[in-house]
């Protein structure tokens, strides 16, 4: 018989009911009828071809056919049990690997998972600097964080607002100059300075090589500790996004790392 038309649901059934030598006492531990236990044993008769329960004064009995089969049934049923539990503890484990931009991490991350690994004993993270999407499944990730406009094909949650901030250094010098940088290009000939990322460029504006665009996000925590100054309102832009396929998005230790994350 083929694993797809295993009558898991029926040798369950049957498996209770031989254990307790009663429907009554089986529709109990299963959570159903007597009457839904005996159909279910009635239809694996009906499929396997041999009766398996026989009515007597005494009660039921098993038949020697039921008898034959009971161990390795049984057996089976610990091996899938385990099965389960190993998966279960995969998904509960305490590795998380992270794929992210590196000023993403620098700026703003780092200190986060810093934070969560203090309430989370155990924790231990593997974080992949990159900003181009990747294979969950390849690459076995867990989580990524994505500066874009939505979550794409994924699960996902964004990280603030998605607004873009232009800073300078706090006493403006080199406050006509531009910087840029790949997510918020001059005009060619224009900047000062081109860089790698936004990071880079909140460094560079910080010393005064001139003014960045960059997202708010990252710049926060300059502009709070007085390395940068805002000038001008914040404007719309993309925004980072913590994303996920469904079945990693689902996993336990990922719903809390998005839940620290985001929280605040």
């Amino acid at each position: 018989m083929k694993r797809t038309h295993l009558p898991l649901n029926g040798l369950r059934v049957f498996d209770a009911a031989a254990r307790h030598l009663s429907f009554t006492r089986a529709a109990d531990e299963l959570a159903v009828t007597p009457a839904a236990v005996g159909q279910q044993i009635r239809a694996l008769e009906d499929m396997l071809g041999v009766v398996l329960f026989r009515r007597t004064p005494r009660g039921l009995e098993l038949t020697p056919e039921a008898e034959a089969g009971l161990p390795a049934l049984r057996n089976a049923f610990l091996e899938l049990e385990e099965s389960v539990r190993a998966m279960q503890a995969g998904q509960s484990s305490q590795h998380l690997a992270i794929a992210a931009p590196r000023d993403f991490t620098a700026k703003w991350l780092n200190a986060r998972l810093a934070g969560h690994a203090r309430s989370e004993a155990g924790l231990q993270f593997l974080l992949v600097a990159s900003d181009d999407p990747l294979d969950f499944t390849e690459a076995n990730l867990d989580l990524a964080i994505r500066l874009a406009d939505g979550p794409g094909e994924h699960e996902g949650v964004k990280l603030g607002e998605a607004r873009f901030v232009t800073v300078e250094a706090p006493d403006g010098k080199g406050a006509d100059a531009p910087i840029a940088w790949a997510g918020c290009p001059q005009e060619d000939g224009a900047a000062i300075m081109r860089v790698a990322d936004a990071g880079l460029a909140i460094d560079a504006a910080a010393s005064g090589f001139g003014r960045a665009c960059v997202p708010e996000l990252l710049a926060r925590g300059d502009i709070d500790a007085g390395r940068v100054v805002q000038v001008g309102e914040a404007r719309e832009g993309l925004g980072y996004w913590l994303i996920a396929p469904l079945p990693q998005w689902r996993q336990k230790k990922v719903k809390a790392l998005v839940g620290a994350l985001t929280e605040g």
